[in-house]
């Protein structure tokens, strides 16, 4: 995968269009990976990964799960026992907009995982949410398909990849 810098340079005319967006800087970095890209898989939940648990036990075929967690820093929506999950089924990232706990587990995981922040508290247990639909990371749409690109500098989000 190019650098995100270098994406951002090389296409300067789709982020002009609106289909490679950039997210707002607000993540920490936690796994192996500091890079990592794939298609999107959306979540939106709130306080609640029981939606989380279900899509990271699915084959990730080197996607990226999304999650927009509204926000929250009330709560993890992540901890080491899915990232472990994530690991064993080939997701290649995680990108939360909410926070993440167990975090020195999530650091021995391959998978790169980006969130606000970290907590100690798990979340409920609902079954609440919505899969495969547009979320938002920040002001960021992203849409179930969307190519996100991760790594130190930032993340990006495009309708289609890019080379």
């Amino acid at each position: 995968m190019k650098p995100t810098t270098d994406l951002c340079d090389a296409n300067e005319d789709k982020i002009a269009a609106g289909t490679l967006r950039v997210v707002e800087p607000m993540f920490k970095a936690w796994g192996k990976s500091s890079a990592f890209a794939g298609q999107a898989h959306t979540l939106k939940v709130f306080e609640d990964n029981t939606l989380v648990r279900t899509a990271l036990e699915q084959p990730g075929h080197g996607k990226v799960l999304v999650i927009d967690g509204g926000g929250s820093k009330r709560c993890a929506l992540v901890g080491g026992n899915l990232g472990v999950l994530a690991d064993k089924n080939g997701w290649a990232g995680i990108v939360v907009y909410g926070c993440v706990r167990d975090t020195l587990e999530l650091n021995a995981c391959t998978v790169g995982i980006r969130a606000l922040d970290a907590h100690p508290m798990k979340s409920q247990k609902r079954g609440a949410g919505h899969e495969n639909i547009a979320v938002a990371l920040g002001h960021t749409v992203v849409r179930p398909g969307d190519w996100v690109y991760v790594d130190e500098d930032g993340v990006l989000v495009s309708d289609q990849a890019l080379i």
